[in-house]
């Protein structure tokens, strides 16, 4: 009826324009982590990608991803998804648990070699209708909103999603997210902002920019140059400078101080002893994600040192030496360093307590403790 296509275009506003919203972000989005960002004034806040094969199939560590902290404001969760009858018996799941979310967002955008095999990320936006059933059974067999989030196409220089965007919102899709790169960029180069507009001129969903967001002037621009998208997402960004969403709202630079970003690592390690636990376990847990946190934070360059701010979350950061010793070590690229600061606030970390990150933030990091293969990019890993 048009009083529910009424009702329904409402939901969706509220949910999904004007917003800043973090990005779903593989093992450094965790929980204590979006309850950084959360009182820093994300608006929207996205679970780690789980996989709905998984979750069918009970695997705690899965559902675990999923878990939402009350102080999350509107909260989405993402899931990666090859087949239709997998998103159905999810969502029939889903709508009778009683799990707390406010929308399910699904990930067209990873570009890993092992997600796209498995039909899913990237794998799943090329297969057109695969996709359209699989958004019609999200939307048909649980009450809550879907969005997608997808990159412009395989090869940027061939973009294709302006082809396609149209068809998304007669598939029940309430949002779409646009990161402005293809599959084969990853995260080379810059995102294409023009490309996302042109796309965004073509639908009547809320569409959602996303690339390279660091500063309240990056969106300044993207405003004033794409005045179409509606929302902005923020991923390597917001790991590198959580306060980012602050410093958008406020419209204004923070030169937050070495003792304000130590102040939020131990926020940090009081949230993740709450989540992880208190015992040996949940301290080596909260040291591992606290480290792989600071592989992205101590690219941080402080507002009042930088020559030409704002920083960009591109460029290579300089070597500087800090306005005292503990912003120095707070910028330091050595693990080693990581772990330090971690002591400093969870206590000696033992002999048996090794870190080798998951993610390296950057192709200028420096090798890593008790490295052997190489660790793949975290650009290549952390977000669809």
């Amino acid at each position: 009826s048009v009083e529910q296509k009424r009702e329904n275009a409402a939901k969706r506003d509220d949910l999904f324009r004007n917003k800043l919203i973090l990005s779903p972000l593989t093992t450094v989005g965790n929980l204590p982590f979006r309850r950084i960002c959360a009182e820093y004034g994300a608006d929207n806040t996205v679970s780690e990608m789980a996989m709905i094969y998984n979750l069918n199939r009970t695997q705690p560590s899965e559902w675990s991803l999923l878990r939402r902290h009350n102080s999350e404001g509107t909260f989405g969760i993402q899931v990666a998804v090859a087949k239709d009858w997998d998103a159905e018996a999810f969502a029939k799941g889903i709508a009778a648990s009683g799990f707390s979310y406010d929308y399910i967002d699904i990930n067209c955008g990873c570009p890993v070699d092992m997600i796209v095999s498995k039909g899913c990320g990237c794998g799943l936006w090329e297969k057109k209708n695969r996709l359209r059933s699989i958004v019609k059974a999200l939307v048909d067999f649980q009450p809550k909103p879907v969005s997608i989030k997808c990159r412009i196409g395989d090869d940027e220089n061939d973009p294709q999603l302006h082809k396609h965007i149209a068809d998304y919102e007669t598939w029940g899709a309430s949002a779409v997210t646009i990161h402005g790169r293809s599959r084969r960029q990853r995260y080379t180069k810059m995102a294409n902002w023009d490309y996302v507009e042109q796309c965004a001129r073509l639908t009547q969903l809320p569409v959602i920019g996303n690339g390279d967001i660091m500063s309240h002037i990056d969106i300044q621009e993207h405003k004033q140059a794409c005045p179409t998208i509606d929302s902005y997402m923020m991923g390597r960004g917001a790991l590198i400078k959580p306060w980012v969403f602050q410093e958008i709202k406020e419209q204004r630079a923070i030169d937050m101080s070495s003792s304000e970003r130590f102040a939020m690592l131990e926020k940090f390690a009081k949230y993740g002893l709450t989540h992880w636990g208190s015992d040996d376990r949940g301290v080596q847990t909260t040291r591992k994600f606290m480290c792989e946190w600071m592989s992205f934070l101590h690219r941080y360059v402080p507002y009042g040192i930088l020559e030409h701010p704002p920083q960009r979350v591109n460029e290579r950061p300089p070597i500087y030496n800090g306005r005292d010793k503990l912003e120095t070590l707070m910028a330091s690229d050595a693990s080693e360093d990581w772990i330090r600061i971690s002591e400093m606030i969870l206590g000696p970390c033992g002999d048996h307590f090794k870190f080798i990150p998951k993610h390296k933030s950057n192709s200028y990091a420096a090798p890593v403790l008790g490295a052997g293969a190489p660790v793949p990019t975290a650009d290549e890993l952390i977000e669809g």
